[in-house]
Protein backbone atom coordinates (compact mmCIF):
# COMPACT_ATOMS: atom_id res chain seq x y z
CA UNK A 1 0.00 0.00 0.00
CA UNK A 2 1.12 3.26 -0.90
CA UNK A 3 1.55 6.48 1.27
CA UNK A 4 2.56 9.85 1.49
CA UNK A 5 5.52 10.32 4.42
CA UNK A 6 6.24 14.57 4.68
CA UNK A 7 8.46 16.07 6.92
CA UNK A 8 9.06 20.15 7.54
CA UNK A 9 12.27 21.23 7.69
CA UNK A 10 14.12 24.71 7.74
CA UNK A 11 17.00 25.36 5.18
CA UNK A 12 18.42 28.41 3.04
CA UNK A 13 16.26 30.53 5.64
CA UNK A 14 13.00 28.89 3.94
CA UNK A 15 10.62 26.08 5.25
CA UNK A 16 11.21 23.41 3.09
CA UNK A 17 8.64 20.75 3.03
CA UNK A 18 9.88 17.39 1.23
CA UNK A 19 7.00 14.14 0.92
CA UNK A 20 7.67 11.25 -0.36
CA UNK A 21 5.51 8.57 -1.68
CA UNK A 22 6.33 4.61 -0.72
CA UNK A 23 5.25 1.59 1.12
CA UNK A 24 7.59 1.70 4.16
CA UNK A 25 7.48 4.25 6.55
CA UNK A 26 11.68 3.86 7.39
CA UNK A 27 12.99 3.67 3.44
CA UNK A 28 10.61 6.84 3.59
CA UNK A 29 12.32 8.52 6.24
CA UNK A 30 15.71 7.86 5.20
CA UNK A 31 15.07 9.27 1.75
CA UNK A 32 13.66 12.32 3.23
CA UNK A 33 16.88 12.52 5.07
CA UNK A 34 18.74 12.28 2.00
CA UNK A 35 17.06 14.88 0.31
CA UNK A 36 17.68 17.22 3.94
CA UNK A 37 21.20 16.55 3.62
CA UNK A 38 21.40 17.70 -0.32
CA UNK A 39 19.72 20.80 0.06
CA UNK A 40 21.88 21.20 3.16
CA UNK A 41 25.27 20.61 1.02
CA UNK A 42 23.90 22.81 -1.62
CA UNK A 43 23.36 25.96 0.64
CA UNK A 44 26.77 25.40 2.37
CA UNK A 45 27.94 26.04 -0.85
CA UNK A 46 25.87 28.67 -1.86
CA UNK A 47 25.19 31.00 1.18
CA UNK A 48 26.73 34.12 1.62
CA UNK A 49 26.69 33.95 5.33
CA UNK A 50 29.18 31.69 5.60
CA UNK A 51 32.60 32.76 5.10
CA UNK A 52 33.58 29.43 4.09
CA UNK A 53 31.27 29.42 1.40
CA UNK A 54 32.46 29.20 -2.47
CA UNK A 55 30.07 32.42 -2.97
CA UNK A 56 31.43 34.41 -0.20
CA UNK A 57 35.32 33.60 -1.11
CA UNK A 58 34.05 34.48 -4.82
CA UNK A 59 32.43 37.76 -3.32
CA UNK A 60 35.75 38.68 -1.55
CA UNK A 61 38.32 38.40 -4.45
CA UNK A 62 35.68 40.78 -6.52
CA UNK A 63 37.97 43.23 -8.68
CA UNK A 64 41.25 41.40 -7.26
CA UNK A 65 41.41 38.10 -8.79
CA UNK A 66 39.62 34.90 -9.92
CA UNK A 67 38.20 32.46 -7.86
CA UNK A 68 38.41 28.86 -8.68
CA UNK A 69 35.09 27.02 -7.62
CA UNK A 70 33.36 23.92 -7.99
CA UNK A 71 32.09 22.71 -11.39
CA UNK A 72 28.70 22.36 -9.83
CA UNK A 73 28.79 26.29 -8.81
CA UNK A 74 30.72 27.18 -11.99
CA UNK A 75 27.97 25.79 -13.92
CA UNK A 76 25.06 27.08 -11.58
CA UNK A 77 26.78 30.86 -12.42
CA UNK A 78 26.52 30.18 -16.02
CA UNK A 79 22.94 29.35 -16.20
CA UNK A 80 22.41 32.26 -13.98
CA UNK A 81 24.05 34.60 -16.89
CA UNK A 82 22.18 32.66 -19.86
CA UNK A 83 18.67 33.42 -17.86
CA UNK A 84 20.23 37.20 -18.13
CA UNK A 85 20.82 37.19 -21.19
CA UNK A 86 17.30 35.80 -21.79
CA UNK A 87 15.84 38.62 -19.52
CA UNK A 88 17.57 41.34 -20.83
CA UNK A 89 19.36 41.50 -17.46
CA UNK A 90 16.11 41.83 -15.45
CA UNK A 91 17.27 38.62 -13.89
CA UNK A 92 21.16 39.14 -12.21
CA UNK A 93 22.90 37.47 -9.72
CA UNK A 94 25.43 40.64 -8.95
CA UNK A 95 22.21 42.27 -7.16
CA UNK A 96 24.18 41.56 -4.26
CA UNK A 97 25.70 44.83 -4.16
CA UNK A 98 22.68 46.71 -3.37
CA UNK A 99 20.49 43.92 -1.75
CA UNK A 100 20.67 44.14 1.92
CA UNK A 101 22.69 47.49 2.38
CA UNK A 102 19.10 49.38 1.03
CA UNK A 103 16.60 47.39 1.51
CA UNK A 104 15.75 45.61 4.93
CA UNK A 105 12.15 44.55 4.51
CA UNK A 106 11.11 44.27 7.74
CA UNK A 107 8.62 46.55 10.03
CA UNK A 108 11.30 49.30 10.87
CA UNK A 109 11.64 50.46 7.66
CA UNK A 110 9.81 53.94 7.60
CA UNK A 111 11.61 55.72 4.42
CA UNK A 112 13.10 54.53 1.04
CA UNK A 113 16.69 54.96 1.07
CA UNK A 114 18.55 57.94 -1.29
CA UNK A 115 17.87 57.42 -4.59
CA UNK A 116 21.74 59.34 -5.69
CA UNK A 117 23.16 56.31 -3.03
CA UNK A 118 21.08 53.61 -5.01
CA UNK A 119 22.28 54.64 -8.46
CA UNK A 120 25.83 54.97 -7.31
CA UNK A 121 25.55 51.37 -6.08
CA UNK A 122 23.83 49.82 -9.29
CA UNK A 123 27.05 50.23 -11.00
CA UNK A 124 28.24 47.38 -9.68
CA UNK A 125 25.06 45.60 -10.44
CA UNK A 126 25.56 43.81 -14.32
CA UNK A 127 26.33 40.59 -14.79
CA UNK A 128 28.08 41.26 -18.21
CA UNK A 129 30.87 41.65 -14.83
CA UNK A 130 30.95 38.55 -14.17
CA UNK A 131 33.53 36.88 -16.13
CA UNK A 132 33.73 32.89 -16.00
CA UNK A 133 37.17 30.90 -17.55
CA UNK A 134 35.77 27.20 -18.35
CA UNK A 135 39.35 26.07 -18.69
CA UNK A 136 40.36 26.85 -15.00
CA UNK A 137 37.08 26.65 -13.77
CA UNK A 138 36.96 30.43 -11.94
CA UNK A 139 34.75 33.14 -11.81
CA UNK A 140 35.76 36.70 -11.45
CA UNK A 141 33.69 39.73 -10.71
CA UNK A 142 35.42 42.65 -12.68
CA UNK A 143 34.60 45.73 -10.47
CA UNK A 144 35.55 46.04 -6.31
CA UNK A 145 32.16 45.73 -4.47
CA UNK A 146 30.82 43.65 -6.80
CA UNK A 147 28.69 41.11 -4.73
CA UNK A 148 26.78 37.63 -6.16
CA UNK A 149 23.94 36.33 -4.77
CA UNK A 150 21.66 33.23 -5.56
CA UNK A 151 18.62 34.53 -3.73
CA UNK A 152 16.33 34.29 -6.79
CA UNK A 153 17.54 30.45 -8.46
CA UNK A 154 19.72 29.15 -5.56
CA UNK A 155 15.86 27.53 -3.65
CA UNK A 156 15.04 26.09 -7.04
CA UNK A 157 18.10 24.44 -7.71
CA UNK A 158 18.07 22.78 -4.63
CA UNK A 159 14.69 21.54 -5.11
CA UNK A 160 15.85 20.30 -8.17
CA UNK A 161 18.64 18.44 -7.07
CA UNK A 162 16.75 17.41 -3.73
CA UNK A 163 13.93 16.34 -6.17
CA UNK A 164 16.78 14.19 -8.88
CA UNK A 165 18.37 12.33 -5.83
CA UNK A 166 15.05 11.08 -4.56
CA UNK A 167 13.99 10.01 -8.32
CA UNK A 168 17.72 8.27 -8.29
CA UNK A 169 16.91 6.66 -5.38
CA UNK A 170 14.14 4.86 -6.67
CA UNK A 171 11.40 6.95 -4.77
CA UNK A 172 8.09 6.74 -7.38
CA UNK A 173 6.20 10.46 -6.57
CA UNK A 174 6.49 13.07 -4.69
CA UNK A 175 7.08 16.92 -3.49
CA UNK A 176 9.96 19.28 -2.80
CA UNK A 177 7.99 22.90 -1.46
CA UNK A 178 10.77 25.43 -0.69
CA UNK A 179 7.97 27.59 0.88
CA UNK A 180 5.62 27.56 -2.21
CA UNK A 181 8.02 27.30 -5.19
CA UNK A 182 7.53 23.45 -5.61
CA UNK A 183 8.54 20.69 -7.85
CA UNK A 184 6.64 17.73 -8.12
CA UNK A 185 6.64 14.31 -9.71
CA UNK A 186 4.96 10.83 -10.45
CA UNK A 187 0.92 10.70 -8.69
CA UNK A 188 -0.29 10.97 -4.88
CA UNK A 189 -0.51 7.86 -3.28
CA UNK A 190 -3.91 7.01 -4.49
CA UNK A 191 -2.67 7.41 -7.91
CA UNK A 192 -4.46 10.66 -8.75
CA UNK A 193 -1.94 13.99 -10.12
CA UNK A 194 -0.45 16.43 -7.55
CA UNK A 195 -3.44 19.17 -7.28
CA UNK A 196 -1.50 22.67 -6.01
CA UNK A 197 -3.27 25.98 -5.18
CA UNK A 198 -2.27 29.26 -7.20
CA UNK A 199 -1.89 32.08 -3.84
CA UNK A 200 -4.84 34.51 -3.95
CA UNK A 201 -2.52 37.40 -3.29
CA UNK A 202 -5.34 39.07 -1.70
CA UNK A 203 -5.67 36.45 0.74
CA UNK A 204 -2.70 34.16 1.18
CA UNK A 205 -4.25 31.42 2.98
CA UNK A 206 -6.97 30.98 -0.01
CA UNK A 207 -5.93 29.99 -3.16
CA UNK A 208 -8.24 31.82 -6.30
CA UNK A 209 -7.77 28.54 -8.27
CA UNK A 210 -6.36 24.71 -7.89
CA UNK A 211 -4.29 22.95 -10.63
CA UNK A 212 -3.51 19.35 -11.23
CA UNK A 213 0.37 18.82 -12.31
CA UNK A 214 2.77 16.13 -12.39
CA UNK A 215 6.17 16.61 -13.18
CA UNK A 216 6.35 20.12 -12.90
CA UNK A 217 7.75 22.72 -10.93
CA UNK A 218 6.37 26.16 -9.48
CA UNK A 219 7.42 29.07 -8.20
CA UNK A 220 5.39 32.49 -7.14
CA UNK A 221 6.85 35.88 -7.12
CA UNK A 222 4.18 38.32 -4.94
CA UNK A 223 4.25 41.10 -2.98
CA UNK A 224 2.27 39.34 -0.06
CA UNK A 225 5.27 38.08 1.52
CA UNK A 226 8.17 40.05 2.37
CA UNK A 227 7.23 44.25 2.11
CA UNK A 228 6.84 47.44 3.49
CA UNK A 229 4.16 50.14 2.70
CA UNK A 230 5.75 53.46 2.86
CA UNK A 231 3.65 56.77 2.52
CA UNK A 232 0.75 54.30 1.46
CA UNK A 233 2.78 52.49 -1.30
CA UNK A 234 3.19 49.02 -0.79
CA UNK A 235 6.62 47.78 -1.82
CA UNK A 236 7.78 44.39 -3.00
CA UNK A 237 10.80 42.55 -1.80
CA UNK A 238 11.73 42.03 -5.23
CA UNK A 239 14.28 44.39 -6.47
CA UNK A 240 14.84 45.91 -10.21
CA UNK A 241 18.15 45.16 -10.70
CA UNK A 242 18.27 48.06 -13.36
CA UNK A 243 16.95 50.67 -11.20
CA UNK A 244 17.37 49.23 -7.42
CA UNK A 245 13.61 50.02 -6.60
CA UNK A 246 11.09 47.75 -5.76
CA UNK A 247 8.62 46.25 -7.61
CA UNK A 248 5.14 47.94 -7.96
CA UNK A 249 2.16 47.22 -10.13
CA UNK A 250 2.35 43.72 -9.46
CA UNK A 251 0.75 41.55 -6.79
CA UNK A 252 2.19 38.19 -7.81
CA UNK A 253 3.55 36.14 -10.78
CA UNK A 254 3.13 32.18 -10.80
CA UNK A 255 5.53 30.13 -13.05
CA UNK A 256 5.22 26.61 -14.67
CA UNK A 257 8.01 24.72 -16.09
CA UNK A 258 9.40 21.59 -15.67
CA UNK A 259 12.36 22.29 -14.09
CA UNK A 260 12.22 23.83 -10.39
CA UNK A 261 15.38 26.12 -10.75
CA UNK A 262 14.06 27.99 -14.05
CA UNK A 263 10.80 27.93 -12.35
CA UNK A 264 12.47 30.00 -9.75
CA UNK A 265 14.65 32.07 -11.86
CA UNK A 266 12.29 33.51 -14.17
CA UNK A 267 9.21 34.33 -11.74
CA UNK A 268 11.78 37.49 -10.50
CA UNK A 269 12.00 39.18 -14.10
CA UNK A 270 8.79 38.41 -15.26
CA UNK A 271 6.85 40.48 -12.30
CA UNK A 272 9.79 43.01 -13.04
CA UNK A 273 9.96 43.33 -16.83
CA UNK A 274 6.30 44.45 -17.66
CA UNK A 275 3.37 42.32 -17.91
CA UNK A 276 3.31 42.59 -21.97
CA UNK A 277 7.37 42.49 -22.54
CA UNK A 278 6.83 39.08 -20.16
CA UNK A 279 4.34 37.53 -21.58
CA UNK A 280 6.09 37.84 -25.00
CA UNK A 281 8.59 36.44 -23.68
CA UNK A 282 7.20 33.44 -21.97
CA UNK A 283 5.34 32.61 -25.08
CA UNK A 284 8.41 32.24 -27.03
CA UNK A 285 9.85 29.57 -24.62
CA UNK A 286 9.27 25.70 -24.61
CA UNK A 287 7.31 24.71 -21.43
CA UNK A 288 7.48 27.71 -19.60
CA UNK A 289 3.92 29.22 -18.84
CA UNK A 290 2.92 31.83 -16.11
CA UNK A 291 0.29 33.65 -14.92
CA UNK A 292 0.22 37.31 -13.43
CA UNK A 293 -2.07 39.45 -11.47
CA UNK A 294 -1.44 43.49 -11.59
CA UNK A 295 -2.59 45.67 -8.75
CA UNK A 296 -5.88 45.96 -9.64
CA UNK A 297 -6.57 42.31 -9.50
CA UNK A 298 -6.54 42.33 -13.32
CA UNK A 299 -5.18 38.03 -14.04
CA UNK A 300 -3.01 37.79 -17.20
CA UNK A 301 -1.57 34.37 -18.52
CA UNK A 302 0.70 32.93 -21.18
CA UNK A 303 -0.94 31.52 -24.03
CA UNK A 304 -0.73 27.74 -22.82
CA UNK A 305 -2.66 28.07 -19.52
CA UNK A 306 -6.22 27.44 -18.99
CA UNK A 307 -7.73 28.36 -15.47
CA UNK A 308 -10.19 26.99 -13.70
Amino acid sequence: MYQEFKRSQKLMGNAFEITVVSHDEKKARYHIDSAINEIRRIENLLTTFSEKSQTHLINEKAGIQPTKVDNEVFELIERSLRISRITNGYFDISYGGIDKSFWNFNREMKSLPDPKSVLDHLKLVNYQNILLDRENQTVFLKEKGMRIGFGGIGKGYAAEMAKRLLQKSGVPAGIVNASGDLTTWGNQADGKPWTVGIVDPNNKNQPFSYMNITDTAIATSGNYEKYVVIDGQKHSHTINPKTGMPVTGIKSVTVFCPNAEIADAMATPISIMGINSALLMVNQINHLECIIIDEQDNIYSSQNISLK
